[in-house]
């Protein structure tokens, strides 16, 4: 399945400023995905709760960055062609829950999860690789998927109304090529990785070709893909 890098922090840490270019390409660089399927795509998924932890907060919602590890099984026959934790040793994966990072059926599956949950889940082929199948991750097509789920951190997202609040320094509800600009400054600054001088004008530009859908040379709060549950 797809899904970003992981970090090395222990799982449900702070995420602390090693996250931060990470979550500057998760909000500003990846294209808001699009919803699919509905309520009634929603009901095909099967989700059953393995453990439950007596603390259950904060749920998961569209929008959070999650920390989870979890294992992929072809459902006709059991076998397993995902383990997180054999990959890139063995960090939990971090991902933005409901924008298309990962499969539709695990972005519908791990919503309203909380800390310290497993559960199982059972996706059909029309919300994992459909008809096509995914050869390179050894699914065939038409494959109902199973997956486990270990999930240790929900966190706060890059699309949410504060990370639109911190780039908004004049708080005009809209983002300027300034404000985005003075903001990849301080991001590269707090990273401290070595760039090409071109990297920042590079970014600054498929930022707004991916985010400025109007083309007034700002990205709106609608365009930044604020989430409904958060209020500017």
């Amino acid at each position: 399945p797809r899904g970003t890098v992981p970090r090395r922090r222990p799982p449900g840490s702070d995420m602390g400023r090693g996250l931060t270019v990470l979550l500057l390409a998760l909000a500003l660089l990846a294209a808001p995905a699009r919803a699919e399927g509905g309520r009634a795509a929603a009901e095909e998924v099967q989700i059953e709760v393995l453990h439950l932890p007596e603390a259950c907060s904060p749920k998961s919602k569209k929008g959070d960055l999650l920390n989870a590890h979890y294992d992929g099984f072809l459902a006709s026959d059991g076998s397993k062609f995902y383990c997180s934790r054999t990959q890139n040793e063995g960090h939990p994966k971090w991902f933005v829950l409901g924008v298309g990072q990962v499969i539709k059926g695990l972005d519908i599956a791990m919503m309203n999860m909380c800390p310290g949950e497993k559960r199982k889940v059972t996706i059909p082929p029309s919300l994992a690789y459909g008809q096509q199948g995914y050869a390179q991750g050894k699914i065939p097509p038409n494959a109902t998927l199973i997956f486990e789920i270990e999930l240790y951190a929900v966190n706060k997202g890059p699309r949410s109304v504060e990370a639109f609040n911190q780039i908004d320094k004049d708080g005009d509800k809209k983002l300027s090529e300034h404000e985005i600009s003075q903001y990849l400054k301080e991001e590269f600054a707090r990273d401290g990785k070595k760039r090409h001088p071109s990297a920042h004008d590079e970014i600054l530009a498929d930022i707004f070709k991916k985010n400025d859908h109007d083309g007034d040379g700002f990205i709106s709060a609608k365009e930044y893909n604020v989430y409904q549950h958060d209020e500017l």
